[in-house]
């Protein structure tokens, strides 16, 4: 299997963001976006997924985080379909239960080609520091669309907004982890009776 590597450059008036991936790195992360809480979460992904990940982005943040929280899901969710090529020898299908205190979440995902998120989560506060928790939403929007998955996520329980969104996140990265996995049994074979994903 080649190298699950990509960067992707997005620019647009809004915002500006490279974003580098390497699928079989240990979790490696990086970033400068002007986004604190949210820079927290990737780690997440990169450190559960073990995904190593880099970040630049510069967004209108003077007016508030959305386009750059949005153009970071869309600009990753570009760099995974890159990284993941045709598919070949994947697992496919991934999915995860975290818990973090009081908090539980569950994640499950599909490379399925067909973009699609389902997401149930009401958070406890409509912001964590500065960040608005509809953003979050957003940002799996954006990944999901662009990096054609079908996407469940579901906070089970919580009443600490910061853990209900850390559960998300860390259950995100840990669900990518076991999709995107060689498939030891069948790593020449296309996860799909279609014969293409």
């Amino acid at each position: 299997m080649s190298e699950r590597k990509a960067t992707i450059n997005r620019e647009t008036s809004e915002t500006q963001i490279t974003v580098s991936i390497n699928l079989d790195g240990t979790g490696k992360f990086q970033a400068d976006t002007g986004v604190p809480f949210l820079e927290h979460m990737m780690d997440q992904i990169s450190r559960h997924g073990l995904i190593d990940i880099e970040i630049e982005a510069n967004g209108d943040v003077y007016i508030d985080d959305h386009h750059t929280v949005e153009d970071i899901g869309i600009t990753l969710g570009q760099a995974f379909k890159e990284a993941v090529g045709d598919k070949t020898g994947i697992v496919r299908y991934g999915h995860a239960y975290v818990p973090l205190d009081e908090a539980l979440s569950r994640v499950v995902i599909d490379f399925s080609g067909r973009p699609g998120l389902f997401f149930e989560c009401e958070f406890t506060r409509a912001s964590i520091g500065r960040l608005d928790t509809q953003l979050f939403w957003e940002f799996f929007q954006g990944f999901s669309n662009h990096a054609g998955v079908t996407l469940h996520i579901d906070n089970i329980k919580g009443f600490n907004a910061h853990h209900q969104a850390e559960t998300i996140f860390k259950a995100f990265g840990r669900a990518l982890r076991m999709a995107l996995s060689v498939d030891e049994r069948a790593p020449n074979l296309m996860p799909s009776t279609k014969g293409s994903l």
